[in-house]
């Protein structure tokens, strides 16, 4: 059975919907799954976990939100990572992703084996954005 974290960060409650379906599709095959937002989670449980899953939307100016996900994301890299399959999404308000793009080149810098693209969002997810944050979970677990 493989150990699965999903960590997110939201402040309007649309990524944590993501996070939420991204948990749900990944408990496809049975496996331990742990839902954590980012300010209970430590860089002990992606160390521990077999499988990650990140969530956080776009802030400002297509950054990471400041003052929890994106100190949380930076003390990832004393994680070795060791090519860890990990997913990642957010949602956003306007831009195009450069965030998510950021997100991505900063994860893969640590080692971790990205397995698909980030899922971005625009807005408040609608019933086939979480579909897709669902089947985002499966491809995690399958990895």
């Amino acid at each position: 059975m493989k150990n699965i974290v999903v960590i997110y960060w939201s402040g309007t409650g649309n990524t944590e919907m993501m996070a939420q379906s991204v948990a749900e599709g990944a408990k496809v095959n049975g496996d331990q799954v742990e839902l954590l937002s980012v300010e209970e989670a430590t860089s002990e449980d992606v160390i521990s976990a077999d499988l990650v899953a990140l969530g956080c939307p776009s802030m400002g100016a297509e950054n990471l939100e400041e003052a929890f996900m994106q100190p949380f994301v930076d003390s990832l890299e004393e994680v070795d990572f060791d090519n860890k399959p990990v997913v990642l999404f957010g949602s956003y308000d306007w831009g195009d992703g450069e965030w998510m793009q950021d997100f991505e080149d900063q994860m893969k810098e640590y080692g971790a084996s990205l397995v698909t693209e980030g899922l971005i969002v625009n807005l408040t997810p609608e019933e086939d954005d979480l579909i897709k944050c669902k089947e985002l979970g499966e491809q995690l677990a399958s990895a």
